[in-house]
């Protein structure tokens, strides 16, 4: 896996998943990481089992809860204190169903802090200009949060759309990342 992609293939089911929980002004972030290091999930909750659901049967395990994630812990606490392109070098393991989504999700690692794009503008970006169904259902199955941008996707007229994880958090990470 190369370090800061989102990767589709999957991994033998039962490998232990380590899920630590990061406190933000937002409220806890969860993230599950896999054996190599890679987000597996993520969101913006302190329970596990809610952000397992999210990781691919294929890429499932038992859960050990962790007190640190080691770079991945060391990147989400740079990237609060401003360095915003800290997250990006984190890998991911998302497996998509389909060529179109893991190209999305690489897509969107793509989108810059403080330069959200709207969902047509992400189709475009993503090769498919008329697919903004197709874009906007990227957003809404990506399980790596905050890893895999989605929240830097916006509706055509500006305003924030939907975000798993509500949408006081999309316009705190939005109102961050312009600082």
């Amino acid at each position: 896996m190369t370090t800061g992609s989102t990767t589709t293939g999957r991994t033998a089911t039962g490998s232990t998943i380590d899920f630590a929980v990061r406190d933000t002004p937002v409220g806890p972030l969860g993230i599950l990481v896999g054996p190599d290091g890679a987000v597996r999930a993520a969101g913006f909750t302190s329970d596990p089992q809610t952000l397992l659901p999210l990781v691919h049967p294929g890429l499932r395990g038992p859960v050990r809860h962790r007190a640190d994630l080691g770079p991945v812990t060391a990147a989400v606490s740079a990237y609060l204190d401003g360095d915003l392109t800290a997250i990006d070098a984190v890998p991911v393991e998302q497996h998509s169903g389909g060529a179109f989504l893991g190209h999305a999700w690489r897509v969107l690692r793509e989108v810059k802090p403080g330069e959200p794009v709207t969902y047509t503008g992400f189709a475009g970006l993503a090769g498919r200009p008329l697919a903004v169904r197709a874009a906007a259902t990227a957003c809404a199955r990506n399980a790596a949060a905050l890893f895999v941008p989605c929240h830097r996707v916006l509706r055509t007229d500006g305003t924030l759309g939907g975000y798993r994880w509500g949408l006081a958090v999309k316009e705190w990470l939005l109102t961050h990342e312009r600082r």
